[in-house]
């Protein structure tokens, strides 16, 4: 049955392809109406608009009901009822104070070293 549904759903995928590109756009009726060649088309000089837009809502119709249908079938195979979400574990909150240092280090003793020249000092880059 899913092997049925996957060539209907490929079938209509790429017939609207063909639909759409067979479309001629708006400002394609504008010439017609002034007699450039409306009496060689297919269809006639009222056009083709209906019968293709027809065909590719039922193509459209057709591919997103084939969708669907791929989407449950998969599910169906895969297990039904499972969810991911009941897999996975649920956070501990964590009470533990972060380490504070011994006071070895100079951004967290009290006073600074006095042997750093100021900014006013500092030679300059030869570049």
């Amino acid at each position: 049955m899913e092997q049925a549904i996957l060539i209907v759903h490929v079938l209509a995928g790429l017939s609207i392809i063909g639909l759409i590109l067979v479309q001629q756009g708006k400002g394609a009726d504008m010439g017609a109406s002034f007699g450039s060649g409306a009496s060689q088309t297919i269809f006639g000089s009222s056009g083709s608009g209906n019968v293709l837009t027809r065909a590719t809502a039922i193509l459209a119709t057709v591919f997103f009901i084939t969708s669907l249908s791929l989407a449950y079938v998969a599910k169906q195979r895969s297990g039904g009822s499972e969810d991911i979400i009941v897999d996975i574990p649920e956070l501990q909150e964590s009470r533990d104070v972060a380490p504070v240092g011994d006071g070895t280090m100079p951004a967290q003793s009290e006073e600074l070293p006095m042997d750093m020249p100021a900014s006013e000092e500092m030679p300059e880059a030869g570049l």
